[in-house]
Formats: C-alpha cells, structure tokens, sequence
C-alpha cells in the first residue's frame, strides 16, 4: 500500500539538472515540525481561509485544521469512508474531494474521489458520495512498484472540473486529467495535456491563474514547478518556472502545497534514510520572498 520509503545508498547531492532549476531552497523557511498525529501530512489545502491537510494510506481517515503559524492541529474530523491511499485534498466552496487514488503498484482498479460536503466548520458524513473513475489509456494492471505511469497524489478543483496531475515514476512526467465531480458512478478520466517534470508530482494548488507542481527525485531532489494558465484549465504549453527546494534528507518528503495571497505553504511527511530521520515539517515562503 504506502509509504514508498526512497532509500539511497548514496546520499551525496548530486549536481546538473536535466532541466535548468532555480535553487530557492525552502529549509530556512520552516515554521513548524507537526505534530505526531499527522506525521504523513499528504495534500495540503485552503477552506475559507483555513489550512487542511490528512494522513495518507494505512492511517485514519481523519482531516486535520492546522495553524497556519504554528502548525498545531486545531480540529479533527472524523470522515465515514475508507482510506485506502489518500494522496490529494481540493474543495469546491461547498465540498472537500478527497483523493483515494494513491497507486504506487499500478494495479489499482477502484480509484475513487470522496466529496464531503462541508460548512460553518463541521461536514457531512451522511452526505459523502464517491466518485469512481479510470484511465483509460491503462490496459494492464500488472504489479510494476514505483515504475509506473498511473499512479496520482495531485488534484485541483476548477471551472467546475477536478483536475488530476499523475505521478509518472516511469516516464518522470504529468499527465492533466479531468473529472466530473457530479458524475458518481465509473467514469472515463479525460486526459488534457501531459508535462515532462523529470520528477514525481507528489501535490498541487492553483491560485491567481498558475499552477503549482511539487514533487521530488529517486535521488532525494525535491522540486517546484510552477505554470502560467494560458487559456482556461490549461497549463503545459509555456514551459514552467523550475525550482529546486533541497534534499528529502534536510527539508522531509515533501507531499503538500497550498497558495494564497499570503505565499506558498508546503508540507513534508517524516523521512527516514539511511543517516537519520527528518520530522514531518511545515514550511511558509512569503508572497514578497518568492517571485514566481
């Protein structure tokens, strides 16, 4: 199931970028280690204004309010469905999405998106519906463990669609997905356009018309890549802003990003490697530091 543990036997970084990054590192920007509750933060998202994030597979299925200043869990919120593989959390105004599609293996035949109604802080368990769905350029589903092209941890909500960015350990891109979040029963994932990252997208966020992508390397490399909209729901016909963050091994593996007029907030889940341990992390860049 979870948690792909990237492990090194050699943990030197490495440098000479396929393609030429930025360095903003971000380890000076932490503001917080997280509590142990949420020590595999994965997805990050804003809801009126407040900071959410959740566990992901073998974990609870609880969503976690955090401070935005200091991390701290504020509330919990027990959710009625299972959690298989959470890897993404996106909201519509009126709903979470929950993505159950985590999918290291490639085998995985029920990806689903829970929408949990919710407002005035409190949700709907008795509301919950699932959105099943598939890829159809799928065609087999033979175990292939971190080398595959249809697993998924990354999911906006926009223009009334959910858009999914894969996480292609085989061919080191994304592929831009959408789904109907009123259509429930399986439906047909509709492939948009595809991005040649040469790292893993591990979350997203979309705010004031650009895409935000993190993820990282097999070589501990984490990145962002950020995106110009360039006509409604499209993002990969400009080539991205590059930016290497800093090594799993100081900043944690890094699964969560939220944007607002405020900066960019990132989160890390615990990383263990062979030298020690990284506790699971927030991390704040202000808008006025980071020009994107």
């Amino acid at each position: 199931m979870k948690k792909v543990i990237l492990i090194f036997a050699v943990l030197v970084f490495q440098a000479g970028f396929s393609q030429q990054a930025d360095f903003f590192k971000i380890k000076k920007y932490r503001i917080a280690f997280l509590e142990d509750q949420i020590q595999e933060t994965s997805g990050l998202n804003f809801f009126n204004g407040k900071l959410y994030t959740f566990n992901d597979s073998g974990n609870s299925p609880e969503l976690f309010e955090i401070d935005k200043k200091s991390g701290n869990v504020v509330n919990v919120f027990k959710i009625k469905a299972k959690n298989k593989d959470w890897e993404a959390l996106t909201n519509d105004g009126n709903n979470f999405y929950i993505g159950d599609f985590g999918n290291n293996t490639g085998t995985r035949k029920d990806l689903e998106i829970y929408k949990v109604p919710f407002s005035n802080d409190s949700l709907r368990n008795d509301l919950i519906k699932t959105i099943s769905f598939y890829y159809p350029e799928q065609k087999e589903f033979i175990s292939k463990n971190t080398n595959n092209d249809f697993d998924a941890e990354a999911m906006i909500y926009l223009n009334g669609k959910l858009h999914i960015f894969t996480k292609e350990w085989a061919s080191k891109a994304t592929s831009h997905y959408t789904i109907d979040p009123e259509i429930f029963k399986q439906q047909k994932a509709e492939k948009v356009e595809t991005f040649k990252t040469d790292f893993v997208v591990t979350d997203a966020s979309y705010f004031d018309k650009k895409l935000y992508l993190v993820g990282y390397t097999k070589k501990t490399e984490v990145f962002l890549d950020v995106f110009n909209e360039t006509e409604p729901g499209i993002f990969f016909k400009e080539r991205s802003k590059h930016y290497y963050l800093g090594s799993s091994t100081s900043i944690g593996q890094i699964e969560g990003i939220a944007v607002d007029d405020k900066g960019l907030y990132i989160s890390g889940e615990k990383f263990r490697y062979p030298l020690g341990t990284v506790k699971q992390s927030l991390y704040f860049i202000p808008k006025e530091e980071f020009k994107d």
